[in-house]
């Protein structure tokens, strides 16, 4: 069995892993347990991206060959040969990171496109569905969701593999569904200017959701962390931590649900990202369900399209073994 390199590498942590590399790409089948040799490292631990990668390959039991092939998924954009990672100090060259380590093929892709490619391999018990909805074979899938940002991308369908299209959609405008949501965008564009999806589902979004709150309800604007927040809200302690989870699964709904209308995703939405699946019983009875359906004369719509949690703690990881397979062949 040949294998190559995959990655998934955020600003804190790189996890690298060996993926095979299967004779044919058509109707590729990539189970989780063939990925074998996962290993975590600290990212600041290492001067440059080579230092991280050299370290793993070194580590490997003699009876891997060494890679020649590599598909890494990266937390910032990749379209170009120079590569700048958003929260890392790590930059460079593709090109000349592919001579230095004596590739064949080394491609770096955004996250969100190797999460997109995790979907269709997804085992059994590594999604929750919430609501109704059922997937229709075939048409296009989206996957997004809050962690340190808020990413988006999809799948749309082809005879050989599936197409992934990547997006910035987490930097697209919040647009408020209701008077209060209103009152919590004027509060952040006074302290923002223009306001992103992003600045209210991710980490961060969060706690701008309970920093306007306060304001508010308060007339004094107060800032607590996520964690904070969350554990608050979960324990029924702070009638604010509890509003503020809420808007924000709401919201979360709100922007799933557009973005299930503008991909025509009948094929379902995935929720990745670290956050969810922390209070996954508490999102299950959110608003969140109720967000993403109501679109007025598209309700019915989206009532049919089935969104899911994303369950899997490698999903980066999966998707870029898959990558891995279309792109060396």
């Amino acid at each position: 069995m040949i294998y190559g390199l995959i990655a998934d590498i955020g600003g804190t942590n790189a996890r690298f892993a060996l993926a095979p590399i299967k004779p044919s790409a058509h109707a590729l089948r990539l189970d989780e347990s063939e990925i074998v040799e996962v290993m975590t490292l600290n990212c600041k631990k290492y001067e440059h991206i080579s230092d991280a990668i050299e370290n793993y390959l070194s580590q490997l039991p003699e009876k891997y060959t060494r890679p020649t092939q590599a598909c890494l998924a990266i937390a910032c954009p990749t379209e170009d040969d120079w590569i700048q990672m958003t929260n890392h100090s790590w930059a460079f060259s593709v090109k000349e990171l592919k001579k230095s380590l004596k590739f064949k093929v080394l491609n770096f892709i955004n996250d969100y496109h190797a999460l997109a490619n995790s979907i269709l391999f997804l085992g059994e018990h590594d999604s929750q569905k919430v609501g109704g909805g059922e997937s229709i074979h075939g048409k296009p899938m989206v996957v997004t969701g809050p962690g340190t940002g808020l990413g988006l991308g999809s799948l749309v369908f082809e005879n050989i593999h599936p197409t992934t299209v990547c997006t910035e959609g987490g930097h697209s405008s919040f647009a408020p569904d209701s008077k209060l949501e209103l009152e919590i965008l004027s509060y952040l564009m006074d302290k923002f200017g223009r306001v992103s999806n992003e600045r209210l589902i991710s980490g961060q979004g969060l706690e701008n959701i309970y920093e306007a709150l306060t304001f508010i309800r308060n007339g004094e604007a107060t800032r607590l962390t996520a964690p904070e927040i969350s554990n608050q809200a979960l324990d029924q302690t702070d009638k604010l931590c509890e509003e503020a989870l809420e808007v924000f699964c709401s919201v979360l709904g709100t922007f799933a649900g557009d973005a299930a209308l503008m991909y025509g995703a009948k094929g379902g939405i995935y929720i990745a990202g670290g956050i969810i699946p922390r209070f996954l019983e508490y999102f299950e009875k959110s608003k969140f369900r109720a967000s993403f359906e109501n679109k007025a004369r598209f309700s019915e719509y989206n009532s049919g399209i089935p969104t899911y949690v994303i369950l899997n703690d490698q999903p980066g990881l999966l998707g870029s073994a898959a990558v891995l397979n279309y792109e060396a062949h």
